[in-house]
């Protein structure tokens, strides 16, 4: 399956949404820290109902403790500042993608690190910012998994 990462993100109910998100399509999820919210806070458990208990959730101390144990893997970073569209790529299963924080983005030194044709794009409406982080999750990872078919699901 897909590893969706979260890198600093700083609103509990956005990572609550997306734990819920990665128990229903089957995507692991990390997490960078430091986080903007405690990880037992009451927003980030109520986003994710119940199903904490169904999804799984790795942190990571950093981006470079990440990327090791992600080396030899395609991380694919979604942002505005992405070179191609998301629905451009062909995934496949075991492919990373990287979401930055809410309020600031993937750092510079973290996009460093990404080719420039893996840094993808949403397109969006002229003179807009960007979307809400756990739609854009939504929207990439379900793209994602729609191109194996949907494998594992239940219907």
């Amino acid at each position: 399956m897909f590893h969706i990462v979260l890198h600093t993100p700083v609103m509990p109910a956005n990572t609550g949404n997306i734990i819920r998100l990665a128990a229903n399509n089957g995507c692991f999820l990390h997490l960078i820290e430091p986080l903007g919210f405690d990880f037992e806070e009451k927003k980030l458990r109520r986003a994710g109902l119940d199903y904490h208990d169904l999804s799984r959730v790795k942190r990571y101390p950093n981006f470079a403790a990440f990327a090791e144990e992600f080396k030899g893997s395609r991380i694919f970073a979604i942002t505005t500042k992405g070179t191609q569209h998301y629905h451009r790529v062909q995934f496949q299963p075991g492919d990373v993608l990287l979401f930055g924080s809410e309020t600031s983005g993937l750092p510079a030194e973290v996009m460093a690190q990404i080719p420039p044709e893996q840094r993808l794009l949403i397109p969006m409406m002229p003179n807009n910012r960007s979307l809400n982080l756990s739609n854009a999750v939504a929207v990439v990872s379900y793209h994602a998994w729609l191109q194996t078919d949907f494998a594992g699901a239940e219907n």
